[in-house]
């Protein structure tokens, strides 16, 4: 069951516009990185789906996260098939984030409430998407479609909210371009957990840079 219906979490994500994107085998890492990233300010956390075993990591993680983190929104990203959503939803996912968009992942996050965030890269998928009752919808890859893309597809669909991934980096220039174009948040994976700083346990690192990374969207 999601601590956070679909309304809180997109509430949490337009107010706090970074969402971390992360994946680690280790539960106590996974644990103290999405900590890090609380303290720094960010309220929905995208653990990613890879990995053998990443399942049991996550319902680790969301119990940590409900008595540690108690306003942190834990979503789960990179699925591609219904079957995964369910697991994830079944184990506390609040929402769910894929690469691209499958209609059938869209039809059971929508009888749980649980939002869907599929990635699209052209215009008509956006629209598929949202016609499937997608409030947020993912423009990936990022680096490759660019910031143009976003507000290109705005002018004609103003009322689509959007998230991008691939390309997003923690730097004043790189998110001003973003937010410039209109997007609703921006999710961000290595380049707010350098594998050095993880290796390192450096959480304070992660900390700063989550609270850097959300000023200048804000």
């Amino acid at each position: 069951m999601a601590k956070f219906d679909k309304i809180a979490v997109l509430t949490k994500m337009q107010a706090a516009p970074v969402v971390p994107v992360f994946y680690h085998k280790d539960a106590e890492v996974a644990k103290a990185v999405v900590k890090a990233c609380y303290d720094g300010g960010v309220r929905a956390f995208e653990f990613t789906n890879r990995g053998d075993f990443a399942h049991e990591v996550f319902a680790e993680v969301v119990k940590y996260a409900a008595k540690e983190c108690p306003e942190m929104a834990m979503g789960v990203g990179s699925v591609v098939e219904p079957g995964t959503a369910s697991l994830y939803m079944q184990l506390g996912a609040c929402f769910v984030v894929g690469p691209m968009f499958n209609p059938e992942i869209a039809r059971v996050c929508n009888r749980r409430g649980v939002p869907y965030t599929p990635g699209c890269g052209t215009v008509s998928e956006v629209n598929a998407a949202q016609e499937a009752g997608c409030d947020l919808c993912k423009v990936f890859p990022g680096d490759v479609l660019g910031p143009k893309f976003v507000k290109g597809l705005l002018a004609p669909m103003p009322w689509s909210r959007i998230m991008v991934t691939g390309g997003v980096e923690p730097t004043a220039d790189n998110l001003a371009t973003w937010r410039s174009a209109g997007v609703y948040c921006v999710g961000m994976g290595s380049k707010l957990f350098p594998k050095d700083r993880v290796a390192a346990a450096d959480w304070q690192y992660v900390t700063d840079k989550c609270a850097e990374a959300l000023s200048y969207m804000k």
